[in-house]
């Protein structure tokens, strides 16, 4: 996100994409069949937005996966969905408001997008009436969880984060301003997204995520949410791929050292997708950690 070299930004989408009451329940509960085991695939009105979401399992310990910018729970998190221990957990992927089959409305990047996707990702849960949960956050999604578990620190009971950061640096500014026109994409990198969206909302999206994720540089330090860091009170697993080109060790760094009592795990092999790359392997860690 003769062989043509991959520019870094190309690379980035590559890696994201590579797998590719107000509690009201709208109509739509299905059963999903991609899955070994059933995936209920519904909507539930939180916050004036109809979010969707798959959920699988019947465990006694919830957890919410987060996905990445322009990610969907399915897109993002097919293997955690699949292969999860279903009698200890219950799984539960959203689709952030404006993202996949959580439209309309259309995706937009106020300054504070990740603190209004924290409470819509609190909101959904407490909708579907889980007491307390465990949040699994990818890239923007472990920005959000984040969030979620510094302003809702009773009601996150563990989280895991991989491929996040709590601000930026004017060398990510470049690499995301590289990505803004989709068009110069890897056609492997841009197809996913056009089936899931169609061209037209995928490129203005992008265009949108761009400005939205470039207000933060602006900011002092680049900040995020490293203010909030502080705050959290959940026992927290972070995970880097040492391998991962997108996001640099020193970021995991810094939220080891600003999240009391956190734990770093160093995947060798690992990349930006580690979960998806190394999904087994991700898995085992994640359900030894929420045990």
């Amino acid at each position: 996100m003769a062989t043509a070299p991959v520019h870094p930004a190309s690379l980035r989408l590559r890696l994201l994409l590579s797998p590719l009451k107000s509690r009201i329940q709208v109509s739509m509960a299905q059963h999903a069949t991609a899955f070994s085991t059933a995936v209920t695939s519904a909507k539930i009105l939180v916050n004036g937005v109809n979010l969707h979401y798959h959920r699988v399992g019947e465990g006694e310990h919830t957890i919410l996966l987060l996905p990445g910018m322009l990610g969907t729970g399915k897109t993002d998190f097919s293997p955690q969905l699949q292969n999860l221990n279903k009698k200890r957990f219950t799984v539960v992927a959203w689709d952030p408001r404006g993202y996949g089959y959580s439209r309309p409305p259309d995706r937009d990047f106020p300054r504070d997008f990740f603190e209004r996707d924290a409470k819509d990702a609190v909101g959904l849960m407490k909708a579907l009436q889980f007491k307390q949960i465990s949040l699994l956050g990818w890239s923007d999604g472990g920005i959000t969880a984040l969030i979620a578990a510094a302003k809702y620190p009773s009601y996150i009971r563990k989280m895991v984060i991989w491929g996040a950061n709590a601000y930026i640096t004017e060398e990510d500014s470049r690499l995301y301003q590289g990505i803004r026109d989709v068009s110069k994409w890897s056609e492997k990198a841009r197809k996913p997204l056009e089936a899931l969206y169609g061209y037209d909302y995928f490129a203005k999206t992008c265009e949108k995520w761009v400005d939205g994720i470039n207000q933060f540089r602006h900011l002092p330090d680049g900040n995020i949410c490293r203010h909030l860091l502080p705050l959290v009170q959940c026992p927290t697993l972070i995970v880097h791929g040492e391998k991962d080109p997108l996001v640099p060790r020193f970021h995991a760094d810094f939220l080891l050292e600003n999240v009391k009592g956190s734990r770093l795990h160093l995947m060798p092999e690992g990349k930006h997708n580690l979960h998806l790359r190394f999904a087994d392997e991700f898995n085992k860690l994640v359900e030894d950690f929420l045990q």
